[in-house]
């Protein structure tokens, strides 16, 4: 066997495995989405065509997989992804915001409600969530720069409220705690968010001259 033909039976067998990765990974989400909120080994291996030998084989236990879902999950975020304008007046930044954090929370619904009931026995689903705070965090600071430079020393508990305001406990408490509808929800978070950013630049300027 010459190197060339040694190298491309690598090669195919490295396609292979990456294929089978994301089958897994694939299903599981799937699953998820469908509403089996915590899948066995054995439904995901099912899913997606394989033996459960071949899972353990591609992913050593559950953390692992869950790792691999939560970049497969952060890639699909991306792809829905729309950057808000950060030169639209405040109003219009605000709205566009919480509309599109609406709109990811609702699509990814199923598969944070499945992490969250997992979270307090599972490292890597926490890691998972850090990355998503970390995200809509510089999001954020980003987009709200203006009113954040206006905060002064309160800018960091800003970022904090604004943060836990338009993430999924949030939301899950208002589409399932409270029973609001998608727009009733995105209605209350918009609200929320304007009016922790109103306070802010109206604590800037200050009391009116007397």
């Amino acid at each position: 066997m010459t190197g060339t033909e040694a190298a491309g039976r690598v090669d195919g067998r490295t396609a292979r495995a990456e294929r089978t990765r994301r089958a897994i990974v694939e299903a599981h989400l799937a699953l998820i989405s469908e509403g089996d909120l915590r899948p066995t080994g054995e439904r995901i291996a099912e899913r997606a065509g394989i033996s459960l030998r071949t899972l353990w084989i591609n992913f050593k236990d559950m953390e692992t997989l869950f790792e691999a879902s939560g970049v497969t999950v952060l890639e699909r975020q991306d792809a829905a992804y729309r950057q808000v304008p950060t030169d639209l007046p405040l109003r219009q930044r605000v709205d566009a915001y919480c509309r599109q954090r609406a709109e990811l929370m609702q699509m990814f619904a199923p598969i944070f409600k499945a992490a969250a009931m997992r979270e307090p026995t599972s490292p890597q689903l926490r890691r998972n969530r850090a990355k998503h705070i970390g995200r809509v965090r510089r999001e954020v600071e980003q987009l709200f720069a203006p009113e954040l430079q206006l905060a002064g020393p309160g800018a960091g508990e800003l970022v904090d409220a604004l943060v836990a305001a338009s993430m999924w406990p949030a939301w899950s408490m208002l589409r399932d705690g409270l029973g609001l509808d998608c727009e009733g929800a995105r209605r209350a978070m918009t609200r929320t968010v304007s009016a922790l950013l109103v306070a802010a630049i109206a604590a800037s300027v200050g009391p009116p001259a007397s």
